[in-house]
Parts: C-alpha cells; structure tokens; sequence
C-alpha cells in the first residue's frame, strides 16, 4: 500500500508542535504492529501525568507523523544509538509530512527569507504570511497563535536561534545517517517534488555542493558527479535493508 505525505492543511500545530521526548517515547514503545490507545496512554502514564483529553490530542499527532509511515515507524523504534541532533531532524521531517503548513512554513517560506537582505523572521511576519497563503481562513487571533507554534517548532529543531524578535535564521547539524533515513524513507513515499530537490531537504539548505557533498558520506547510497553527469543509487533494496545493515537494527519481515 502507498503512501503519502499530507497534503490537506490544518490547524493539528497547535496542539502539538516537535514533541522531541513525547515522539521518543512513542517510537520506544511501538513500532507500527499496533495502536497505543488513549487509556493505555493514561494508565501507563506514558507522556506523565496528562489528561486523557490532551492525551488523544498528542496521540492523533503521533499517529499522523508517524503510524502512517510504517517501514519508517519501524526503523525508529529500534534505533537505539540515534544522536539527539539526527532526533531533532526526524521529528521535523516528519512533522513536515504530516503537516503541510508547517512543510511550507520551513520548506519555502524560511528559505525565502534567508535569500533577502536580512536571514532573520519575526512573528508579524509569519502571521503576514498565513494571511497571504489562505486569505481569510484563520482569524487574527488563529492566526498569531500558529505563527507562534510554527515558531516554536522551528526553535526546537534549530531553524530559527532565539525565541525573540527578530529571529536570527540558521541550519541545524544534518549527520550523514540523518540524510540516509530520510532519502531511503521518501523513497517510498508519494511526495511533491524529486529525490534531491524537495521542502525537506530544502528547510535544512541541502542544496547545490553542500548537499552534494553531504551524500558523499552518507552510508547506503552512491553519489559521483563528473561535470554535468551524475551517478547517484542505492546499496540497499529499501529502508529496512538500510537499516538493518547501516544501523545494524534488525526489522521485522514486511517492514520494508
């Protein structure tokens, strides 16, 4: 069965925004074979001491980020060594699949703003912004507090330095493996753009020489370029062949 990254815009940010700790226990626990619901949640006290109210609030969150990528759910919840700067990374692409506001919050509109006179965002900026994207849709009170979540979340992953205006812009360390994860996992994935120009790498600046040389060191994939030819491939038949033999974590059979 295909999938797909969400393409239907919604408002989920404001519930929940990277959740670093709450997907790292997530991911511990499940590994795509079943669905951690609301009462085990609450009586295992898996997120600590939340109301069941704001436990299925993260959970539906959890479950569009990640449940609805199962070879990728698999491959992160036996990914024991993953550093905390390649767990920054994957929460964020992963948020990016699920939401698509977000996706072009970090994958155009802080890009763009990089290529301007000043690499820095404040918050009436990004509300200018989604007042630009959906005319009308959101109120000016929805529309501060998603600025303000989209903000956050960008923080927390390194995009954006401070949590005061003006922002300051920046790109977070992408570790070799990092960028492994993320091609063998778009790999079976529907999305909109290639294999080496898309919002995910794009949000990071993996573009140009700097992504290029970035895949020369990145395990599990064969990248050469002479002049205009490029010879890029994959050493492993899909994400859990990268994992099991790049991670050495073992998956299960029909993971892939």
């Amino acid at each position: 069965m295909s999938v797909a990254e969400e393409t239907r815009i919604h408002n989920r940010i404001l519930k929940c925004t990277l959740e670093l700790e709450h997907a790292r226990r997530y991911w511990r626990l499940n590994d795509g074979s079943r669905t951690i619901t609301t009462a085990e949640a609450y009586e295992s006290f898996l997120f600590g001491s939340r109301s069941p109210a704001r436990l299925s609030e993260l959970l539906t969150a959890l479950r569009a980020r990640f449940d609805a990528f199962p070879p990728a759910l698999a491959v992160l919840h036996g990914w024991a060594s993953m550093s905390l700067d390649t767990r920054r990374l994957v929460c964020h692409w992963h948020l990016q699949l699920a939401d698509p506001l977000y996706r072009r919050f970090t994958g155009e509109y802080l890009p763009e703003r990089r290529a301007g006179r000043r690499a820095e965002v404040s918050q009436d900026q990004v509300v200018r912004w989604l007042n630009a994207l959906q005319p009308g849709r959101w109120a000016v009170s929805t529309q501060k507090q998603l600025a303000s979540k989209l903000l956050s979340a960008a923080h927390a992953v390194g995009l954006v330095t401070t949590t005061r205006d003006p922002r300051p812009l920046a790109y977070p360390r992408t570790e070799p493996v990092a960028l492994g994860y993320l091609l063998y996992s778009l790999r079976g994935i529907d999305f909109d753009g290639t294999l080496l120009d898309n919002p995910y790498l794009k949000s990071l600046g993996l573009q140009g020489g700097v992504l290029e040389d970035l895949l020369r060191q990145t395990p599990g994939l064969r990248f050469r370029r002479q002049g205009d030819l490029v010879d890029f491939g994959w050493q492993h038949a899909h994400l859990a062949d990268w994992a099991g033999q790049v991670l050495d974590t073992p998956i299960p059979v029909g993971c892939g």
